[in-house]
This record gives C-alpha cells, structure tokens and sequence, in this order.
C-alpha cells in the first residue's frame, strides 16, 4: 500500500532547480534504505556462515549504496521540500524514515564484525541514535497531532514495524560495542542495549495488536499486502538478535546476569513468534500473487522481505550459540541460501528499473 502526497505547489526554490534527469527524485521512497539494511544483514549472516569473501563484497556494496542514497535523500529533501517532509507525517510512507536509522544500524553492525574498526563503528551508533530520537518523536507527533487523519484500515502497514526494526538496530549495536570498552562504559552500553530492546518489544505489542485487528476485521485486497508485511517477522528477528547479543554479554554487567532468566525467556518468546509468521506470510504470498494474479514487479518496498529472511538467518545462528540449540543449526544455513536468493532477484529487479528509467522515452 502506498500512497502519494499532494504535489507542491512549489515543489523546490528557483535558485534549487533540480535537472530534468532528477526528476523522479521526487517519488523517491522513504523506505529506499530497506536495500542498506537487506545487503548488511544478507552479509552479516555470510559472514557468520564462513562465507568470508561473499561478506565482504556485499559490504563494500553496501558502502556505496549507503553514501549514494544518503546523497539523493539530501537533494530530494533540498529541491522538493515540502514532499519530502510531507511523507514524515504520512500514515503509509512516514514510518518508511526509520530505514534511515535500521540501516545505519545495521552497517555499524558491519563495521564492527567484518573488520573490528569501534572508531567508526561508534560513530554510525551515535549516527543512529541522533536518527532515532529526531525520527521516532517528529514522526509519531505529526502523525498524533495532524487534523486529516486515515481509517486504521487505509493507514496502517506492516512498515510502521520499522520503528521497531529501528530501535532493535541500536540494541544489537550497543550489545557489539559494550565488551571493548572501559567497565563504566560497558555497564551503561549494556544497560542502553537492555532497554531499547526492552522499549521494542514493547512497541512491537502495541503495533502487531493493531495491524492483527486489521489483518482479521477488514477486507483485505492483495495491493495491500505490500512486501513491508514481512517485516512482521522482521521485527521479531531482530528481536531474537539483540536478545542473543545480551546473552553473550551477561559476563560485563552484573544486572544482566541477574536478568538472566527473563532475558532467555524472551529470546524464545521474540524467536517463536517470528518463526510463526513465516507460514503465515507464505500462504498470504501465494494467494496474492498465485491465487489473485497480483503481478510481480521490482518495487524498493521488497528489500523490506528480503531483510527478514537474512535476519531470520543470523539471528537464529546467534541464538544457537547463546542457548546452545545445536538442533536448530541447520535453520540459519537453509535461511541463509534464501535471503541470498531473494537479495539477488531484487538487486537484478533494482538493475532492471534503472537501466528502463536512463532510456530515453519514445518520441
């Protein structure tokens, strides 16, 4: 489901006029940086694997296309203001932002594992969190305090888990960067982990309750189950990650090793509930696209379906390590061929629109 704002009536300054080759860059989605966190977590989950070189070429990839959406994010927003900042406090596309803060997230997260550089690693986490705090409290109090607002039915997705996705980026983080540093710092680092991932289950109850009802309570056409759905799962995964993470620290803060219990339960719980969205979100894929003929086409929303399977895939892998689940080993390396499988069709898909859109049009 997506949704486009009014046009501008001045859609940018005359002293800002972009080219006329830019002009798409006003319908640039929100969400585009869905690719960042797909391609960082499909190379996390290679690295994890032992798939060295594999991880590494996605990371580099991911470099480039990290700086290269940043750069048209601040030229959309400086030429087309008003959509730009109209699209924050959008019912559908407001909550596609929190990419912004997930993929950044996610490649701190690569810094740190592929090459243990913290310096920079801390940078994309402090990066991330400004991200967060400006997002998180622009986007919710737009959306609270706007007059003209949607039926829950037309204005929610299973994009506005983003912002759960968001807050469990800096979580995982958090827990990567904790044990190199001094006791105090690694105290706090923990203690922050612990409670963004706390506050993100939370807020996954208070959205999954309302996108459930409109799951069961409203017809459901199959446009709208756009890929953002997946994220569903997503959310849990991510979940399950952070989770893991804090397991494995358990040994630099006391308060975790009291919490122990609590935090196990919970990685299950987070690790159970995802798993059982992936029935779910097939059966609905095949009647969408098999049962009622919703064509397949390249949509930047996919990378929010590709994200879940790679997260799916190195979150299970960490929460076998933490638990010590060795009967689930296999689960990590199924999913991993599987996300690499759909990270491929939507790169291919991504080529594709960019090689139709640089033709010229016919006369």
């Amino acid at each position: 489901m997506t949704a486009e704002p009014t046009p501008d009536a001045a859609p940018f300054p005359p002293t800002a006029t972009p080219p006329p080759s830019f002009a798409d860059l006003a319908r640039l989605s929100p969400a585009y940086f869905g690719m960042v966190m797909a391609t960082g977590i499909v190379s996390l989950a290679a690295h994890l694997l032992g798939f060295a070189e594999l991880a590494h070429a996605l990371f580099w990839l991911n470099v480039v296309a990290y700086a290269v959406l940043w750069v048209l994010t601040l030229l959309r927003a400086a030429w087309y203001p008003r959509r730009f900042f109209g699209d924050m406090v959008d019912h559908l596309r407001g909550p596609g932002f929190f990419t912004t803060v997930a993929g950044t997230g996610v490649l701190g997260s690569q810094v740190m594992v592929l090459h243990a550089d913290r310096g920079s690693a801390m940078v994309l986490w402090l990066a991330a969190v400004v991200l967060w705090v400006v997002l998180m409290y622009t986007i919710f109090t737009g959306l609270t305090v706007k007059a003209h607002k949607p039926s829950l039915r037309d204005g929610i997705s299973g994009a506005w888990l983003l912002a759960v996705v968001a807050t469990q980026s800096i979580a995982v983080l958090a827990a990567l960067l904790a044990p190199g540093l001094t006791p105090q710092y690694r105290l706090e680092l923990n203690f922050l982990a612990l409670s963004m991932w706390l506050w993100g289950g939370m807020l996954y109850i208070w959205m999954m309750s309302l996108i459930f009802y409109r799951y069961t309570f409203f017809p459901l056409a199959p446009g709208d189950l756009a890929p953002p759905y997946w994220i569903n799962m997503g959310a849990m995964a991510i979940s399950t990650l952070a989770g893991s993470l804090l397991i494995v620290n358990v040994n630099d803060a006391p308060f975790l090793a009291s919490l122990l219990p609590f935090i196990k339960g919970f990685t299950v719980f987070y690790w159970a509930t995802g798993t059982w969205w992936i029935p779910m979100l097939l059966i609905l894929g095949v009647w969408r696209h098999l049962v009622r003929r919703f064509p397949l086409r390249y949509d930047p929303l996919y990378w929010g379906a590709v994200f879940p399977l790679g997260m799916y895939a190195a979150s299970t892998h960490e929460l076998v390590l933490a638990m010590r689940f060795d009967f689930l080993i296999w689960v990590p390396r199924l999913f991993f061929w599987i996300a690499l499988a759909a990270w491929t069709l939507a790169f291919v898909g991504l080529a594709l629109d960019l090689v139709r859109r640089a033709r010229p049009p016919r006369a």
